[in-house]
């Protein structure tokens, strides 16, 4: 996974029912955009150090921008 700040990550909800979380990128913390990331997570103010697992996809500024990736 590679990412970069302006881009959000998006996790799908593990159960049926349940939301998915998304997080703003702030820093890309690996090697050429990889994790561990710092994010700011939707709907809160709180920063932190995140690892992706299977179930995240990143969204580019881009497609934010365009209104494709809704707060949850």
């Amino acid at each position: 996974m590679e990412a970069k700040a302006g881009d959000h990550i998006v996790i799908k909800g593990h159960r049926v029912g349940e939301p998915d979380r998304d997080c703003e990128v702030i820093e890309a913390h690996g090697p050429e955009g990889g994790s561990p990331y710092l994010v700011r997570w939707a709907g809160s103010e709180h920063n932190t150090l995140f690892f992706p697992g299977s179930d995240a996809t990143v969204r580019s500024q881009k497609h934010v921008r365009a209104g494709r990736v809704t707060p949850h």
